[in-house]
């Protein structure tokens, strides 16, 4: 599995942009993929995410800003941002999540992109 995000990039306040993830690896099939955003001395958080069957989370501050999609063979990841705000600027990462059941046990993995830059200057 290899995450390889791009679209990132400069867009002034009130702009869009498309970012997109493909797993260059291939032939892989995820439980969950999502999208992620981090600021230096932040934590990472959650801006939205897509299970296997489609269906979808937002973060509170997306408000109907931001919405997420896949291709039909799952293997890239989208994500549509509008009206673009200074606080959306960040790196935002790709993710996806494998689960495996051993026994009783439940695992999780999670496999990560290097991230892209959005930057909205103020």
């Amino acid at each position: 599995v290899q995450l390889v995000e791009s679209g990132g990039g400069l867009v002034q306040t009130g702009g869009s942009l498309r970012l997109s993830c493909v797993n260059s690896g291939g032939g892989f099939s995820f439980d969950e993929m999502g999208w992620y955003r981090q600021n230096p001395g932040k934590e990472r958080e959650s801006v939205a995410t897509i299970t296997h069957s489609g269906e979808t989370n937002y973060a509170d501050f997306v408000k109907g800003r931001f919405t997420i999609s896949k291709n039909i063979a799952g293997n890239t990841l989208y994500l549509q941002l509008n009206n673009l705000s200074p606080e959306d600027t960040a790196v935002y990462y790709c993710n996806a999540v494998v689960w495996t059941n051993k026994g009783w046990t439940r695992y999780r993995r999670d496999y990560w992109g290097q991230g892209t830059q959005v930057t909205v200057p103020s």
